[in-house]
């Protein structure tokens, strides 16, 4: 089951645009290690759960996998081969808006070696590039 909202106050969203950088959610805050968001863009569920998945098979139920980001935003589309007109679409999916420099997934519990090698399988199944980060501590 993909992941999505419980319930939203509106079905439909406008697209609108992505700007900036994120200000919030860009240091590593729960793991050790982080996959960290290089441009904008929107990460769908399914890309989000894959992510995860590939993360966690390569781990063998070691360590702790985060994710930071969650599909709030719904994205309509509407059938093929249909005219133009009758208003928008129905939601098809569900996708997270991205900002550069969010964090996407953290990692902890796992030594650097490991980490670094979960987090490129996790990196390719992303619509954006990324970036591997460890925590800094001593700040």
């Amino acid at each position: 089951m993909a992941m999505m909202p419980k319930r939203v106050k509106y079905r439909k969203f406008q697209r609108g645009k992505i700007r900036d950088k994120a200000t919030r959610g860009n240091t590593v805050a729960y793991g050790e290690f982080g996959l960290q968001a290089l441009s904008k863009g929107m990460v769908s569920a399914r890309q989000i759960e894959a992510g995860r998945v590939a993360a966690v098979h390569f781990l063998n139920r070691e360590g702790k996998v985060y994710m930071r980001v969650f599909p709030h935003r719904s994205i309509s589309a509407k059938p093929l081969e249909t005219r133009m007109g009758k208003g928008k679409g129905e939601p098809s999916e569900w996708v997270a808006r991205v900002r550069e420099g969010t964090m996407i997934y953290e990692l902890g519990g796992v030594e650097e070696g490991v980490a670094r090698q979960a987090m490129v399988r996790v990196a390719a199944k992303m619509p954006m590039r990324c970036r591997f980060v460890i925590r800094r501590h001593g700040l």
